[in-house]
């Protein structure tokens, strides 16, 4: 059965400025039972610490991250076993790519480099029962040599399961319903993630008064994260399919939220979720 937690992303400035435990206990008062770590390092001593803010308020942490290289050294060609003994110590059956280093994208050659190194990290996480997957973001839908980026990596890393995130699928041109079906069995995580067009605020068009026009263009040509439910994509369907092609989890993510407080972004996008039917998802 599909879970719906939270993604740590949204969240990266709230663990810098409250910490650790306190962060997760404000996750957990949301209703969340379920996050998914991003952007914060794991050395032991956080490590330590998620573990046991994760057992006091009851939010388990059913995925973490992991760069190919890092230069911390908690990378998969660094120190997949590290990176593996972090996911076990967590309680987490899953680890994410959260995109490969810039230069992979040069050309079809060091896509599939990259791709190779994943795919040798991944049957050491698989040794101690944590599955590897690629999280997209759009450039992923591009063309190189005449088939889509994702498709390279995939046909070049067999072991690599995959963490759609539906924003970015759309961003990329394509449905994210038809994504998800798509790549089906390769699915193990989904980001919720939603896609607002919105005009310029007022502080755009004070701007623009005062002789700066880039705020207005960029808010009139750009599109924004949104909460779940405050975007233009079909959320219900998506969660839908999610559960239908059996992934085991599903994250809400808002990469930022415009000045609104994260926890209230996240917490909206729960009332949303719930108002759908799948407070059942939310543990």
């Amino acid at each position: 059965m599909t879970t719906i937690g939270a993604q740590g992303f949204t969240l990266r400035t709230r663990f810098a400025e409250l910490g650790i435990t306190e962060t997760l206990r404000r996750v957990a008062a949301i209703g969340y039972r379920s996050i998914e770590i991003s952007a914060l390092a794991m050395t032991p001593e956080n490590v330590a610490e998620i573990a046991a803010a994760s057992r006091e308020h009851g939010v388990a942490v059913d995925a973490t991250s992991a760069p190919l290289t890092a230069d911390d050294g908690h990378s998969l060609t660094q120190d997949a076993q590290g990176v593996a003994d972090a996911a076990v110590q967590l309680g987490s059956r899953f680890v994410r790519i959260g995109m490969f280093p810039t230069a992979a994208y040069e050309n079809a050659d060091t896509l599939r480099a990259a791709a190779r190194q994943a795919n040798e990290a991944a049957p050491v996480l698989a040794d101690k029962g944590v599955t590897l997957c690629f999280h997209n973001h759009a450039i992923e839908f591009a063309r190189v040599g005449g088939d889509r980026v994702l498709d390279v990596i995939l046909d070049t890393a067999p072991l690599v399961q995959l963490e759609l995130d539906v924003h970015w699928i759309h961003r990329g041109g394509l449905d994210p319903v038809k994504t998800l079906r798509h790549y089906g069995d390769r699915v193990a995580l989904v980001h919720l993630k939603d896609y607002r067009l919105a005009l310029p605020n007022a502080e755009a068009y004070e701007a623009l008064r005062a002789g700066d026009p880039g705020p207005v263009r960029e808010a009139l040509f750009g599109v924004q994260f949104a909460e779940v439910g405050e975007g233009t994509l079909d959320m219900e369907q998506i969660v839908r399919t999610a559960v239908e092609i059996d992934a085991p989890h599903a994250f809400v993510e808002q990469d930022a939220t415009y000045g609104v407080d994260e926890f209230d972004a996240l917490a909206l996008s729960h009332r949303h979720l719930v108002e759908l039917g799948f407070g059942d998802l939310l543990g």
